[in-house]
C-alpha cells in the first residue's frame, strides 16, 4: 500500500503543516514562491504577530544599544582609537557567526515532524517564500533573548572595558547584516559592489542553495571553499 503524499495547503496557516512533508520538505522549501505578500505562519493572531517584523525596527531597537555598549568602554578609560579597532574586530567576528549559522544551523536537512516545524521557522520559510518583506529579519524579541547569554560570555572571555565594546561590534554587524539582507531582496542598485552581493545571494536562493552562505560578505565562503563557481551556477539552474 503506498502512503499518500502530504499536500501543503497555501490558504491555511503553514506552520504546523509543513513538518508533514516528511523527506519531501527539503525539496518543497526550495521550490521558491516569489510574491511579497508572505503566507499566514499560525491561526493565533497574537504569534502571527511576533513573526513579523518591519526591517527597520531591526536598527532603530538595536543602534542605541551599541551606542550604550561602547559608552561603558569608554567610561572604563577604553581609548577611542581602541574601541574602534575592537569594534572592528566585533564585525568581523560577526561575519563568522553569520556565516556558521547559515551553513550549519540554516541548512541543516531535516525530515521529522517537529524538526521540519522547528526548520521552517527558523529559515525554511525564508526559503519558500524570499521575498516576504516582514520575514527578512530576526524578530527583536529572540534576538533579546539570545543577546543576554552573549553579553555574560564576553564578559567571561574579555576584561570588563573590552567586553562592552566586542559586544557592540557584534551586534552591529548583527544589524548590517540584517538591514543588508532585506535591502539584496528589495533594493535595487547600479553601484558595482551592491549589485555583485545581490546577485551572490539570490544565487543562493535561485540556484545552487548549498553553496553562498555569507550575506554581507563571501570571505568566508572564500576561506571554506563554498564559494559558488559560475560554472556550477549555470548548471544547477
Amino acid at each position: 500500500m503506498v502512503a499518500e503524499r502530504f499536500t501543503v495547503d497555501l490558504e491555511k496557516p503553514l506552520v504546523f503543516q509543513v513538518g508533514h512533508l516528511g523527506e519531501e520538505y527539503q525539496e518543497w522549501i526550495h521550490q521558491p514562491i516569489v510574491c511579497v505578500e508572505g503566507p499566514r505562519f499560525f491561526q493565533s493572531d497574537f504569534w502571527e504577530f511576533l513573526t513579523r517584523t518591519v526591517w527597520w525596527a531591526i536598527p532603530t531597537i538595536w543602534l542605541p544599544v551599541v551606542c550604550y555598549a561602547l559608552s561603558i568602554s569608554a567610561r572604563k578609560g577604553l581609548p577611542f582609537p581602541q574601541i574602534a579597532l575592537i569594534v572592528a574586530f566585533g564585525v568581523l567576528t560577526w561575519t563568522l557567526i553569520e556565516y556558521i549559522i547559515h551553513r550549519f544551523l540554516f541548512h541543516i536537512e531535516t525530515k521529522t515532524y517537529w524538526a521540519n516545524t522547528a526548520h521552517y521557522l527558523l529559515h525554511g520559510c525564508h526559503h519558500k517564500h524570499p521575498q516576504d518583506g516582514l520575514r527578512l529579519v530576526f524578530p527583536p524579541t529572540a534576538a533579546a533573548i539570545l543577546l543576554v547569554p552573549l553579553w555574560k560570555l564576553l564578559h567571561r572571555v574579555a576584561t570588563p572595558a573590552t567586553a562592552p565594546a566586542l559586544f557592540g561590534g557584534i551586534l552591529f554587524g548583527y544589524v548590517m547584516y540584517d538591514c543588508t539582507h532585506f535591502w539584496l531582496h528589495h533594493g535595487q542598485f547600479k553601484e558595482p559592489t551592491l549589485k555583485h552581493l545581490k546577485k551572490y545571494h539570490l544565487n543562493h536562493h535561485f540556484r545552487i542553495h548549498d553553496k553562498g552562505y555569507g550575506i554581507t560578505s563571501s570571505l568566508w565562503d572564500k576561506v571554506f571553499g563554498t564559494l559558488p563557481g559560475t560554472k556550477a551556477a549555470a548548471k544547477k539552474s
